[in-house]
């Protein structure tokens, strides 16, 4: 067995006895590393057991036959440790327990291991089927970048072509221009050349005139010689003086003149070179605004494109998400089949609704088909958080009511209501009147009897807006006010509408119930009147045009019998919610901006 040195340490052979694994007698005084160095050197000299040679040969040999190459090798390389540690438990008794405990909890951790890969096979054959998917995906994805990477492409070159075209077009016009200015500058050197002659042959023509001038003088002269004798000399010295004065001061002003003027072209040449400068000049600046207006059009096209690709884009994503998230568009025809009353009822309860709106009374038609079928009520139980009215233990008799039943009680329930506030002035709770009408008409035992059956028709008939107004009063989700605020607006069209009907034949134009929309400011706001008499012809009593037809002003405002409104007032009360609302969201953002 196992023993413990003289320093704790666990002997190295545990086949030896204790008199092999304690070291001999020490000195008390020498030094610790003294006693393990001595400590060391009598554990080597002991040799290793027979037993644990017989067992690591047996575990080399079990190592050796294993086929390694198999799927389940460290299972097998794992069965001949296994059997030399049942060895060892076998063989030690006093460890046998500790060892067999051991044993035990690696078995069971190798068993819940096992079990946790097995329960992670499926998971990773689906990680590697979401990985595949996912691939796939991508490389869908991948080759629609392609095709929209090339067409961007395409649309890149056909771009760069025309920049280069445009770049070519430039280059032309600046090479027109260089060209018309190259022949402006020779233009105007060939004619300062011209210049030039001229006055050369100015100056020699000049100089021709004085000589032949100089040459006429000199002969009337000699004539005046030979004809008058003994002219006074110094007369003729005056004259020559004055003669050559008066040249001086011609030369003075020709040379004057050949200063200022020498450098002015005619005035025909300056004109025409002018024109042909303002007509390149016109040019130029039309060219330069034709390439600013296709280099804006082009910047506005880059512009545009990089939007649509960007619409395109989010389009794409919303549709990806739209397929992914929404359902087909459901044949509402197919509940004709199963609505009481057949195709007809159907078509008339699904007129002119959405698809929510359909879903709605389809509930309230399923809602009211069970109700019918339900004999008794639960009770909520006498808590606090229950409603007053409806305070019952066990449960409650359906009295079965048909919805023209239940519309005229809560017709009766406010016409009682309004009554008794007028008497006294106060506005009671309509939860306790509700269950004290109850308890005054039909008595104590059958008051929740009766609530339970109205409350749950209630609940369940949303379209009516008797029941629904009268609901949503009741379990306090609308004031009170409200619902008499509705009422006052269709009482006051009512009037309106009476008070412009001069024939009092109960009708009016369209044209009159125009004119008296301007007139009252609550009927002002209401909006396109064009739809709210498409509401009043859709109740198919009258086909009415545009223009001068009849409208039944007092059959509009009325309900049937199950307490439903015309389409004209149900667009009324709609129109009133929206408006509330709007200016409650308006008054709400100004309060915001405040703070």
């Amino acid at each position: 067995s196992f023993q413990l040195s003289a320093r704790g340490h666990w002997s190295t052979w545990p086949a030896f006895g204790s008199e092999q694994t304690i070291l001999g007698t020490h000195k008390p005084c020498c030094a610790p590393e003294e006693r393990r160095s001595s400590h060391k050197q009598a554990l080597l000299t002991i040799p290793k057991p027979r037993y644990l040679e017989e067992l690591e040969s047996y575990l080399r040999k079990e190592l050796q036959s294993l086929d390694l190459t198999k799927n389940n090798s460290q299972e097998l390389k794992l069965q001949p440790y296994r059997e030399i540690f049942e060895f060892f438990i076998d063989n030690f008794k006093t460890y046998k327990p500790l060892l067999s405990a051991i044993k035990n909890e690696y078995e069971v951790t190798l068993a819940d291991q096992k079990k946790t890969i097995r329960a992670l096979e499926p998971l990773k054959a689906m990680v590697t089927t979401v990985s595949e998917e996912c691939t796939r995906r991508i490389l869908a994805l991948q080759e629609k970048e392609k095709e929209e990477i090339h067409t961007l492409k395409q649309e890149k070159q056909h771009l760069l072509k025309f920049i280069d075209n445009m770049k070519e077009e430039k280059s032309s016009l600046q090479t027109q221009v260089e060209h018309l200015q190259t022949s402006v500058a020779e233009e105007y050197a060939r004619y300062l050349n011209e210049y030039g002659a001229r006055k050369l042959l100015l100056a020699k023509l000049n100089d021709m005139r004085n000589e032949r001038l100089e040459m006429t003088r000199r002969q009337a002269q000699g004539r005046e010689r030979g004809d008058v004798k003994g002219e006074d000399v110094v007369k003729l010295t005056l004259a020559l003086k004055v003669a050559r004065q008066d040249l001086t001061k011609a030369q003075v002003k020709l040379n004057a003149m050949m200063a200022d003027y020498g450098d002015v072209v005619p005035r025909r040449d300056f004109e025409s070179l002018e024109e042909k400068y303002s007509a390149l000049l016109q040019e130029v600046k039309t060219l330069r605004e034709d390439f600013d207006r296709l280099h804006q059009e082009y910047k506005t096209l880059l512009e545009i494109h990089r939007e649509t690709a960007q619409e395109r884009d989010d389009f794409c994503a919303q549709l990806q998400r739209a397929q992914q998230n929404c359902t087909p568009r459901p044949n509402w025809a197919k509940c004709s089949e199963v609505v009481a009353g057949g195709a007809q009822r159907w078509d008339c309860l699904a007129e002119g609704k959405t698809s929510e709106e359909l879903v709605d009374v389809l509930l309230e038609e399923i809602g009211t088909g069970a109700l019918k079928e339900i004999n008794v009520f639960p009770g909520w139980g006498k808590g606090d958080k229950v409603p007053v009215y409806l305070r019952h233990e066990g449960e409650v008799k359906n009295k079965k009511l048909t919805k023209k039943d239940v519309v005229n009680i809560l017709k009766d329930v406010w016409k009682e209501k309004i009554a008794l506030e007028q008497q006294t002035g106060k506005r009671s709770s309509l939860p306790e009147f509700f269950l004290s009408y109850l308890q005054k008409k039909y008595g104590d035992a059958a008051a929740m009897e009766w609530s339970y059956t109205l409350y749950e028709n209630m609940r369940l008939c949303r379209s009516n807006h008797v029941l629904s107004s009268f609901y949503d009063v009741l379990t306090g989700k609308v004031d009170e006010d409200h619902y008499h605020g509705q009422n006052r607006l269709i009482s006051n069209l009512q009037k309106e509408l009476a008070a412009c009907d001069s024939s009092d034949g109960g009708s009016l134009t369209s044209e009159q119930l125009r004119q008296e929309a301007r007139c009252c400011p609550r009927l002002a706001n209401v909006g396109c009147w064009d739809k709210l008499l498409i509401c009043r012809h859709s109740q198919g009593r009258r086909h009415v045009s545009p223009l001068g037809s009849s409208v039944a002003s007092c059959s509009q405002s009325k309900l049937d019998e199950e307490g439903n409104a015309a389409a004209f007032v149900a667009k009324l009360r709609s129109q009133y919610v929206r408006e509330k609302q709007e200016y409650l969201r308006q008054l709400k953002n100004k309060l915001g901006d405040v703070t």
